[in-house]
């Protein structure tokens, strides 16, 4: 069996995200590029991301020299039907395990590239756990990695009884959990535990955009002022020392260039425990 860990050297501490952007895609993913973003996070779902158009921006970056696929690490995901519209990257009526190759090959060909550095499952199957379907798609992602058409497996949009679950009935673990993370619930404090006992690397999205009462709260405006800092930038700097590797999806270049430099941002012990206590 192909083991994850060496790729994990070639993870960056920052992921771009291209969800919602739509013909802004190709521009966008190559300014994150030249902005300094060598992790893109995508997947082969229309409905909500347009993963050609992130091969279109990729194409460019190589083109101009900002970038070559080696210094890249590249993500993208399997989407169940129901995430889906009309415009799917797979025969519906195939089985899963034919859907799952049918839309990896999809998605190297959209990104011009022969491998993705990490193949996540886009949620499960069903909120009540992890079912035999789920089972179905992670041996099939097992085989694209061990094919080498990925080097590394996750899973996003899980809850801890998801991952519970998985584990009772796989002896592999994901490299990658990716989670929405709200701070009103703890900043997914449960399935951070969970990673961080199995060594497993939590992604965490929407920090800002579920969290827009962090960014106005004292703690955080504070700890910005005496930082000198932006709240979001405190919040990403949180984010990595409670163990996350965040993703940021702004369009904005000025917002990419203070999130990048986020990663220099020192926060105390103190700080970091009030952030994690705004949960109440």
């Amino acid at each position: 069996m192909v083991t994850q860990q060496p790729a994990l050297s070639l993870l960056p501490d920052f992921l771009y995200g291209t969800a919602w952007k739509e013909e802004r895609t190709p521009a966008l993913v190559e300014l994150a590029l030249r902005m300094g973003f060598r992790g893109i996070d995508t997947a082969n779902q229309r409905r909500h991301y347009f993963e050609a158009g992130v091969g279109q921006g990729l194409a460019a970056a190589y083109r101009s020299g900002v970038v070559g696929r080696a210094d890249l690490f590249l993500q993208t995901k399997f989407t169940y039907r129901a995430g889906h519209d009309h415009r799917l990257p797979y025969d519906a009526a195939a089985s899963f395990s034919v859907q799952v190759a049918q839309s990896l090959a999809s998605s190297l060909e959209h990104l011009g590239t022969d491998h993705v550095d990490s193949y996540v499952l886009h949620g499960p199957a069903s909120g009540n756990g992890w079912s035999d379907a789920d089972a179905e798609v992670w041996e099939a992602m097992r085989r694209e990695r061990d094919a080498g058409r990925t080097r590394l497996l996750g899973v996003s949009n899980v809850s801890l009884r998801h991952l519970e679950q998985m584990m009772d009935v796989h002896s592999e673990a994901p490299a990658f959990v990716q989670n929405r993370c709200y701070a009103r619930f703890g900043w997914d404090r449960d399935v951070r535990g969970f990673c961080h006992e199995r060594k497993i690397i939590y992604q965490g999205f929407s920090l800002l955009t579920a969290n827009a009462e962090v960014l106005r709260h004292s703690v955080v405006t504070g700890v910005a002022a005496r930082a000198n800092a932006t709240p979001a930038q405190v919040v990403f700097a949180f984010a990595r020392l409670v163990g996350m590797l965040p993703l940021t999806g702004t369009s904005s270049a000025e917002h990419m260039k203070q999130d990048l430099a986020s990663s220099g941002l020192a926060l105390s012990a103190d700080a970091v425990r009030a952030i994690e206590d705004l949960a109440g």
